[in-house]
Parts: C-alpha cells; sequence; structure tokens
C-alpha cells in the first residue's frame, strides 16, 4: 500500500469496470436500463455563474444523460433579486425539474446562486436514486478554488457576467477543460483572438451560447442565398428593442452596504475597483462599460452569427457610428458632464465588409434602442416591420427574417409563394448544445467554437469602439488595428485590475 499510487475517480471507474467485464457478458443497457450511461462515459461539468440565466443553461445540462454536473459557482451564495422573462418562470421550471411544487417558498422574487444550484442539481439527481437522496454536489464562491479542488472535471459552463467570461474560461482551457460559454464570450476584441488561439492549442472542445447557429433557418438562409434567391446581396438591416436596462446613465454616488452573501471583489475579478452598488447586479451590468457589451454584444452575438454564415463574412474595412446623446447626461445640479460609464440608450452601427469568394462587397447596419430601418416597399399592405428583425437586400429581391434568421422569407408573398427552394445540401445539426458534448468526447468541432466566434465577436466589438471613439474606424482585422486612430487602441485591449492576468 505504501507503494500505490493515487488514482482519481474515473481511473477507479475505469479500472472497476474492466474487472467487472471480466465476469459478466451482460451489455450496459441490460443492467442499467434504456437510456443508461455508464458513469465512466458522462461528461463532468462544473458550473461556473449560476445566477438566472446560468441556472437555465444549468438546467438544460442536467437532462443530458451523458452529463454529471459535480459541482457549481457563484460569488453570491443566495438571493432572490435576479431577473425573471415573466413571472414565476425560471422557479415554475425549479419546480417542475425537481419535482418539488413548493421549491423557492410562496415569497416573491427570482432565487438563484450557488447553494440554489446545489438545491437544484442534487434534486434532480436524487429523484434517479431508490433513496431518493443525492449529495454529489460541491460549491465553491471563487472559481480558481473549483479548477484547482476538482480535480475530475472535464468541462465547464461559465455563465458569469461578460467580464469575467475570458479570464474564467482562459483558466479552464488552460487546465485541460472544455469551456461552454455564454454570449459574448469576452467584451474585449485583443481577449476575442487570444481565447480563439488557446482553444485551437489546448485542443479543447468549445461552444458559445448561440444556440441559433444549430437552426433549421440559419441553413436555409444559406442554401437560398447561395442558390441565388435574391441575386448578390448588398445590404443588410438587424434591429433590436434592446436595452431593456439602464444605459446612458453615470456612476452612482452612494455607497450602500454589500449585500450578504455576495462577494463583491470577487465580482468585480478583472474588472476596475469600485463601491458596490445594485444599479450594476444582477442583469443591469450589461449596460455599463467595464462589466457588459451593451445590446450590440447581448443581442448580437445571435443574429452576426446568422449574417456571418450566409454571407461568409471575414473582418470589415471600416465602421462608424451614431448614438443618441448618451454622453451627456444631466449631473443632477442642472448643468450636463460627460459619461464615459455606459453604452448609449441608442446606437446606429454601419460595418462595411470587402468582397470574399464569389461574393461582392456588402454593408451591414445595426440598428438598437427601438430604431428601425425605412419599412421596405415589398412589405405586404398595412404590415410594419417586426420590432426585432433581420432583412438581407439583394439584387433581385429582400428575405425578410425574424431577428436571428427564424421563419425567413421572400416579400413580397407573391414572390415567396412562387419560389421553388433549392435542395437540402447543408448538414444538419444535432442540437446546439449535443454539438458541444459530442466535441467533448472527440467528435468534430461544436458550430460556435471559440475560433468561429471569435471573428463575429472581433467584429461586433468594432461597433462598440466606434462608438466609444465617436469617428470612423479604419479596421485592420488581421493586426486588430483602427489605422487611422491610434487612441482607439486603450477600447480595443483589456485593462486588468492587479491581481487579475488573462
Amino acid at each position: 500500500m505504501s507503494e500505490a499510487k493515487h488514482i482519481n475517480r474515473r481511473e477507479f471507474i475505469r479500472t472497476a469496470s474492466a474487472v467487472a467485464a471480466a465476469y459478466t457478458i451482460l451489455p450496459r443497457h441490460v443492467l442499467g436500463g434504456s437510456g443508461y450511461v455508464p458513469p465512466s462515459e458522462k461528461i463532468n461539468i462544473g458550473c461556473i455563474g449560476v445566477g438566472a440565466q446560468g441556472t437555465r443553461v444549468m438546467m438544460n445540462f442536467l437532462r443530458q444523460p451523458d452529463v454529471q454536473i459535480v459541482s457549481v459557482c457563484d460569488v453570491n451564495r443566495d438571493s432572490r433579486d435576479y431577473c425573471e422573462w415573466w413571472p414565476d418562470e425560471l422557479r415554475g421550471k425549479v419546480r417542475e425539474l425537481i419535482e418539488k411544487p413548493r421549491w423557492g417558498g410562496s415569497r416573491k422574487g427570482c432565487r438563484a446562486g450557488r447553494e440554489p444550484a446545489k438545491e437544484i442539481v442534487e434534486g434532480y439527481y436524487a429523484l434517479q436514486k431508490p433513496s431518493g437522496k443525492y449529495t454529489g454536489c460541491t460549491t465553491y464562491s471563487d472559481f480558481r478554488e473549483m479548477l484547482e479542488e476538482e480535480q475530475d472535471l472535464d468541462a465547464v459552463i461559465v455563465g458569469t457576467p461578460d467580464h469575467a467570461h475570458a479570464i474564467v474560461s482562459m483558466k479552464a482551457m488552460k487546465l485541460g477543460k472544455h469551456v461552454y460559454c455564454q454570449k459574448p464570450f469576452t467584451n474585449s476584441i485583443s481577449d476575442a483572438r487570444e481565447l480563439a488561439k488557446v482553444s485551437r492549442e489546448a485542443k479543447v472542445a468549445t461552444q458559445v451560447a448561440t444556440g441559433n447557429q444549430a437552426s433549421e433557418a440559419t441553413r436555409l438562409l444559406c442554401e437560398w442565398i447561395w442558390d441565388g434567391a435574391i441575386g448578390a446581396v448588398r445590404e443588410v438591416h438587424n434591429w433590436s428593442s434592446r436595452p431593456f436596462w439602464p444605459q446612458g446613465i453615470g456612476r452612482p454616488t452612494e455607497t450602500p452596504r454589500v449585500p450578504s452573501g455576495l462577494d463583491w471583489d470577487l465580482w468585480l475579478g478583472p474588472a476596475p475597483d469600485r463601491p458596490y452598488h445594485p444599479a450594476y447586479l444582477p442583469f443591469v451590468w450589461r449596460g455599463w462599460y467595464h462589466f457588459g457589451a451593451g445590446a450590440l454584444g447581448d443581442m448580437g452575438c445571435y443574429s452576426f452569427d446568422t449574417i456571418f454564415r450566409v454571407l461568409k463574412l471575414v473582418a470589415p474595412t471600416s465602421v462608424e457610428a451614431s448614438s443618441s446623446q448618451a454622453y451627456i447626461i444631466e449631473d443632477g445640479i442642472g448643468s450636463t458632464v460627460e459619461n464615459t460609464e455606459t453604452f448609449p440608450r441608442a446606437a446606429v452601427i454601419h460595418y462595411n465588409f470587402p468582397a470574399r469568394e464569389d461574393m461582392p462587397p456588402v454593408t451591414i447596419h445595426w440598428y438598437d434602442g427601438g430604431i428601425k430601418p425605412i419599412k421596405p416597399a415589398e412589405l405586404d399592405g398595412d404590415k410594419d416591420l417586426p420590432e426585432e428583425g433581420l432583412l438581407f437586400v439583394g439584387d433581385q429581391g429582400k428575405i425578410l427574417c425574424e431577428f436571428t434568421g427564424g421563419e425567413p422569407r421572400l416579400i413580397p408573398q407573391s414572390k415567396m409563394d412562387t419560389y421553388v427552394q433549392p435542395p437540402k445540401t447543408l448538414p444538419r445539426s444535432i442540437g446546439h448544445d449535443e454539438e458541444w458534448l459530442r466535441a467533448c468526447k472527440g467528435g468534430e468541432p461544436a458550430g460556435a467554437n471559440f475560433e468561429f466566434a471569435g471573428r463575429v465577436t472581433e467584429t461586433l466589438l468594432t461597433g462598440n469602439v466606434a462608438l466609444r471613439v465617436g469617428k470612423k474606424i479604419q479596421w485592420d482585422g488581421a493586426n486588430l488595428k483602427a489605422t487611422n486612430l491610434p487612441e482607439a487602441d486603450d477600447y480595443i485591449h483589456n485593462k486588468y485590475r492587479k491581481g487579475w492576468t488573462l
């Protein structure tokens, strides 16, 4: 025994399975029932960031038979101040998943954090045990401790605010862990390039949470436009009703006490130090330069993923932006001051892309804050443009879609009625989450892997740089440079707080 080497749980299980195999010829599905996945073949996952959205994603993966969630991490222990899509949306989903109709109690408020996440994981796995009990999920407040202590982790799901995505994902990849990350997977252009590079070098499976990349609609749009349904595409218009959170505001001056159970210093992570205030979290962090990426970073990750695939885009050559008076705000005593803290209330951004393969140069116009493009003449009757949408403009027609490309249709309707769709030539997806799990097991890369998503994210974030410098950017994508504006470097490269490095 003094010479015995330590083996981890997975090695033990594999050894035990091999011994058992010598004494039985019964197939695994007979021993474990239909759909049974042996523990040795499951992917051990840790969830880092389990607020409302992180909890939703965690629950999706809990249902996957080849996944075992073994640990959860969040800087917040437990609170009821998270955002739901509608009243009792998240609580209702939890109650249904773990079959506890009274979970969360009768008090109002969306409950999330590391302790509720642990309850959900253990409650779900308990349903699968004859004893009805399960206590196998660990909790952490610091992701670095999780990654050091949980030696059996194969992968992590990153659901933190944007400013921590890169730092968490990089640490995990350097330790050989596969990564599934919320979008955008960073709010820094240079970090996007570095994350893509390291993911390639580390040979880990990565996926950004832009589920529409796996959709049927994205493939139809590719097949239609590549078949010439509307001729050469010269313009794209993409509009969002976001932001739903405050923007165009300055930093609060009050310094309330940090809520019990929240580690504010860990929440800040690599971002510049500042006092706690509920104006920053939860959810409302999206509008702050140092924490989020605004409406463009929140929603553009979805739509630009589709646009990039359909139009085979490379980096833009120039980017120009205009906005509401987001940089001038009232200081509370009747005068105005410059706002250097948050994104504008509304913006329009123009991207110019060069010719590529068999496609001509194209301009993409982004609108947010409720701004829409001019209604196309081809839109039938008194119909108006939807609240959010995507419009491809070609030499021979137009295609109108939902925001991320869903329900594509030629306009006017008469054109759609007579359109003969081309054969379906592109491979169809097995599912967005399933793609990543397959890649974790050595299969082909997932569709929104860090290399592809990196190109999309770099482009999106140049729009935010153009907003902040207030001038047209001539963009050198290969070298991540605004060739005409050296001062833009301040917004291209992240500056980390002391003690934090990528």
